[in-house]
């Protein structure tokens, strides 16, 4: 090749370049969207945010995972300006967005989409006390010896936490095994955490901190924090969502429909539960959840920086929830639609 064609070809060459990089979205350019889902959501989130951003490169979608309700805080109490929240507890939308953002002003939220839904497992490892014994028979013996340490998140905070709780006061009344619930999580606090059953109704009252008085139960804000926890041998067990101790390669335990909060048939049994939450410091928590099936939901604050990016943002998500993928929470079944409207 002569001087002049090698020229030519390292030009030709810079000049694509150059167009590339000339097509390309710098950070200035390029509309941010913040997104707040639930911890549980993390992971799929992640895999969402590539995608869309590869076919909207003018947005740059910036994820913030927390527990359900303090996702929604974020919009209501702390009244920062977020996009995007999306929750493992439908029914927390309606009861702490459906509110006014201020007097005389409209609502937070008006409106939510159901998307997935998921159940509650039994996490642990192959170090686990226990481990080589516990069974879907016998696991609720397992996590109730005293040496056995079992770990949910802070039920003041994350959905997770207080359907640890219920599932827990499902699984006394289910097995016939008076003082379970204290065995494995209740008597580890200071007075003891009893449940009250009145009228047919099981209700656990929860003091305004949850602070165990034993190393038996241990407590984070969010199901996540948990499995570091696991990972290292400073708990033996943890409620989880089954997507979550998938995603993170963990052993679990499938526990019954009647009481794994992930079956629409199962719904009226689950209402039969419910958690008082002592923490009155926030003014937009409802104190009182009653036990339904685990469904996923997904809105956009009345008052969202960036509402038309967002609502492209949460179609994209709904979307991508329509096909079953390993460690997502499921997609959303027609039954369990029917049961979280």
């Amino acid at each position: 090749m002569s001087r002049s064609a090698a020229f030519l070809a390292v030009l030709g060459l810079l000049i694509i370049f150059a167009a590339a990089a000339g097509c390309t979205w710098s950070d200035q350019e390029r509309t941010p969207l913040k997104v707040v889902p639930a911890g549980s959501l993390l992971y799929p989130f992640e895999q969402i945010e590539a995608e869309f951003e590869n076919q909207h490169p003018e947005i740059d979608v910036q994820l913030e995972g927390h527990g359900s309700i303090q996702a929604i805080r974020q919009v209501t109490d702390l009244r920062r300006p977020i996009d995007v929240v999306a929750v493992a507890d439908a029914s927390l939308i309606p009861d702490m967005m459906f509110i006014p953002m201020g007097e005389g002003e409209e609502n937070y939220t008006d409106w939510y989409t159901p998307f997935a839904e998921n159940e509650i497992v039994i996490a642990y490892t192959g170090r686990s006390r226990g481990a080589d014994e516990i069974t879907p028979e016998n696991w609720y013996r397992t996590l109730a010896r005293p040496e056995v340490r079992v770990g949910f998140s802070n039920p003041m905070l994350d959905s997770c936490g207080y359907r640890a709780l219920m599932v827990t006061a499902l699984a006394e009344d289910h097995y016939n095994e008076p003082g379970l619930f204290e065995e494995i999580i209740g008597g580890a606090f200071d007075p003891p955490i009893r449940p009250q059953l009145q009228d047919g109704m099981i209700t656990i009252n929860l003091p305004e901190r949850m602070r165990p008085a034993t190393d038996k139960v241990a407590i984070r804000d969010g199901s996540i924090y948990l499995l570091s926890l696991l990972d290292a041998g400073g708990i033996d067990y943890a409620f989880e969502y089954r997507s979550v101790a998938e995603e993170h390669g963990l052993h679990w335990i499938d526990l019954p429909p009647e009481i794994n909060l992930g079956s629409a048939e199962h719904a009226d049994y689950y209402g039969k539960v419910r958690v008082n939450l002592g923490f009155q410091r926030f003014q937009s928590i409802g104190s009182e959840r009653i036990g339904q099936p685990i469904v996923y939901a997904i809105t956009v604050p009345r008052n969202a920086p960036h509402p038309e990016e967002a609502q492209k943002f949460v179609e994209f998500v709904i979307e991508a929830f329509r096909k079953e993928r390993p460690g997502w929470p499921d997609p959303l079944s027609p039954e369990m639609r029917a049961v979280s409207v």
